[in-house]
C-alpha cells in the first residue's frame, strides 16, 4: 500500500528507504561525468576522432541535458514522476551499452546524446520526488542534503573508479557502470517509490518544447565556444539567436493557460533568489574550477589523473558543508547560513590570488576545499527553498529550474573566466622576439599553444617561453579569483538581505499566485498514484 505524507507530516521508514533509492542515479550521473575526461585519451586512441568528433563526445552530453531539462522536469508533472524517472533510467542503460561497445566516434556521439537526453530525465525526477515525499521542513533539508551529497561524492569516486576501471579493462567499461545501478533502479523503484502527478494539467505544448530547445541550445553551445575560442562571427549570431528565441518562449508561455514554464514562479522572492544565488554559485565555481583545473596541469605539470586526484578534497569538503548546512539552518537563520558560507567560500577563492607559479599544488588544495566547503551549504539551501516555494504540482518545474540555473551558471562561468583569465594572460605574456609570426601567434592565444611552441625550440629560449606564459596565466588567474571572490560576496549579501524572513518552521510560504501554501494541505491538483 502507498504511504503519503501531508503538507508538514513526518516521512516513514518507506520515504527514507525511498531516498536511498533515489541517490542511486544521482550518484550515477556525476560520476559518469567524471570518468569520461580519464577514459579520452583511450577513446580516442581506439576511435581515432577528429578534433571536432572529439569535441561532439565530450560536449553532446552536456548539450542534451542543458536542453532538456526544463521540458522534462515538465512532463515528470504530466505524466508521473516515478515513470519518468524510470524511463529515463532504461534509457540510461541501454545508452550506456551503446556507447561501451561503439564502434565509431558518429556511434559514441549519438549515445552521448541519448544519455544526455536520459540524464535530463533524472535529476529533476528524482528531486521533485524528494519534494512530494518529504514534506516536513526539516526532513526535506535533509533529504536534499543527502541527494546533494551523493551527487558531490560521484565526483569524488569519478576519478578514483575511472584510474581502476581504465587500468584493467578497456575504456568502454567506465560507461556499464551505469548498468547494474539502472536495472536496480528499475527492479525497486515501483515497491519503495510513490507516483506523483498533477492531474491538472494538459497535454504538453509541443511547440513550447521546440522554443525551449531553440533558446537553450545555441546559448549553451554559443557560451561554450566562446570559452575555447573567444567571440567571434559564429558564435555572438548563436547567442543572439538563442536569445531571440527565449523572448518568444516567454511570450508564449505568458498566454497559455497551461504554459511548460510558469514564469509567475520567479515573483516568489524566495524562488527568484534562490535560482539567482545557484547560478551565481554555479558560474563562479565552475569558472574558477576551469582556470585552477589549467593551472595544475599546464603550470604545475600534473598529469589529469594527478590533478583529479588533488581536487578530490574539494569534492569532500562540499559533501561535508552539504550534509551540516540542515543542521545549521535548524539553530541560525537559513540566510545566514546561506551568507556565511558564502562568505567562507569567498575567502577561499581568494587564496588563488596568492599563487606563484611553479609552488601552488597546497595551496590550490587548500583554496578549493575553503571555497566548496563554503558552497555546500548553498547548494543545498538553495534547492530547498526552489522547491519548498512552489505548491507541490510544480516541483518537477521547480526542480528542472534549479537544475538548469546550474548547467547555465557553469557554462556562463566558463565563458565568463577562461574570457578573464585569457584577456591578461595576452596583455601580460613575453614572446621571444624570434619566433615566428604562426608561431608567435599561437603562444600568444594560451598557455597550452605556449607549451606546444616551446617543444620545438631550443632549452633556453624553450625555458623563457614557458616561465613567461606560466607567470602571465598565474596572473589572470589572480584577476579571474579576486572577480570571483566580489561576485561571491555581493551575493552572499544581497541572499541575507533577500531572504531575510524566509526560514523553515515559519510563516506559510505564498504562492506566486497569492494563495497560502497552507490553504492547500491537500495537495490540490497533485495525485499519488498507488503502487502497484
Amino acid at each position: 500500500m502507498n504511504t503519503r505524507t501531508e503538507s508538514g507530516a513526518a516521512a516513514g521508514r518507506r520515504e527514507w528507504v525511498g531516498l536511498a533509492v533515489l541517490a542511486l542515479p544521482t550518484l550515477l550521473l556525476s560520476l559518469d561525468m567524471s570518468v569520461l575526461h580519464l577514459a579520452v585519451p583511450h577513446l580516442a586512441a581506439d576511435l581515432r576522432p577528429t578534433s571536432t568528433e572529439l569535441l561532439w563526445i565530450i560536449d553532446s552530453y552536456g548539450f542534451m541535458v542543458a536542453g532538456f531539462l526544463v521540458t522534462m522536469g515538465t512532463l515528470g508533472d504530466r505524466i508521473g514522476r516515478r515513470k519518468l524517472l524510470m524511463f529515463g533510467g532504461a534509457a540510461f542503460g541501454l545508452a550506456s551499452v551503446a556507447a561501451a561497445f561503439a564502434p565509431t566516434p558518429a556511434v559514441l556521439i549519438a549515445a552521448r546524446a541519448v544519455l544526455g537526453v536520459a540524464g535530463a530525465t533524472l535529476m529533476p525526477s528524482t528531486l521533485a520526488l524528494i519534494s512530494n515525499m518529504f514534506r516536513d521542513p526539516r526532513q526535506r533539508g535533509t533529504a536534499i542534503a543527502v541527494w546533494m551529497s551523493c551527487f558531490m561524492g560521484g565526483m569524488v569516486l569519478g576519478p578514483l573508479a575511472g584510474g581502476l576501471i581504465l587500468s584493467v579493462a578497456w575504456w568502454g567499461a567506465v560507461f556499464l557502470l551505469a548498468v547494474p545501478v539502472m536495472v536496480l533502479l528499475l527492479a525497486v523503484a515501483p515497491r519503495l517509490l510513490p507516483e506523483y502527478r498533477d492531474e491538472r494539467t494538459g497535454r504538453l505544448d509541443l511547440a513550447s518544447v521546440a522554443l525551449s530547445l531553440g533558446t537553450i541550445l545555441p546559448i549553451v553551445f554559443a557560451l561554450k565556444e566562446m570559452a575555447k575560442e573567444g567571440p567571434d562571427a559564429r558564435t555572438v549570431l548563436a547567442l543572439v539567436a538563442g536569445l531571440a528565441v527565449g523572448a518568444v518562449f516567454a511570450r508564449r508561455q505568458r498566454t497559455l493557460a497551461d504554459p511548460m514554464l510558469d514564469l509567475s514562479l520567479f515573483r516568489n522572492r524566495a524562488f527568484a533568489a534562490a535560482v539567482s544565488i545557484m547560478l551565481v554559485g554555479a558560474l563562479t565555481m565552475g569558472g574558477i574550477f576551469l582556470l585552477v583545473s589549467q593551472y595544475l596541469q599546464l603550470v604545475e605539470g600534473l598529469t589529469p589523473s594527478q590533478a583529479g586526484v588533488a581536487l578530490v578534497p574539494q569534492a569532500l569538503a562540499v559533501v561535508v558543508g552539504s550534509l551540516i548546512a540542515p543542521r545549521l539552518a535548524r539553530r541560525f537563520r537559513p540566510e545566514f547560513v546561506l551568507g556565511f558560507g558564502m562568505l567562507v567560500a569567498a575567502a577561499g577563492i581568494l587564496l588563488f590570488t596568492r599563487l606563484e607559479s611553479g609552488d601552488g599544488v597546497v595551496l590550490v588544495v587548500l583554496g578549493m576545499s575553503v571555497a566548496a566547503f563554503g558552497m555546500g551549504p548553498q547548494g543545498v539551501l538553495c534547492t530547498e527553498m526552489v522547491v519548498g516555494s512552489v505548491p507541490p504540482r510544480r516541483a518537477g518545474a521547480a526542480s528542472a529550474m534549479s537544475e538548469t540555473s546550474g548547467e547555465f551558471g557553469i557554462a556562463m562561468g566558463i565563458a565568463v573566466f577562461g574570457s578573464i583569465g585569457t584577456a591578461v594572460y595576452r596583455s601580460e605574456v613575453s614572446l621571444p622576439g624570434s619566433l615566428p609570426p604562426d608561431a608567435a601567434a599561437q603562444a600568444r592565444d594560451g598557455l597550452a599553444g605556449a607549451a606546444d611552441v616551446a617543444e620545438g625550440l631550443d632549452g633556453r629560449l624553450a625555458g623563457d617561453l614557458l616561465a613567461s606564459a606560466r607567470d602571465a596565466f598565474t596572473s589572470g588567474l589572480h584577476t579571474a579569483a579576486t572577480v570571483g571572490a566580489i561576485v561571491v560576496v555581493t551575493f552572499a549579501v544581497i541572499g541575507m538581505v533577500a531572504l531575510r524572513g524566509r526560514h523553515h518552521g515559519g510563516p506559510a510560504q505564498t504562492t506566486p499566485a497569492g494563495e497560502p501554501e497552507s490553504a492547500r494541505p491537500a495537495e490540490a491538483g497533485v495525485s499519488p498514484v498507488p503502487s502497484e
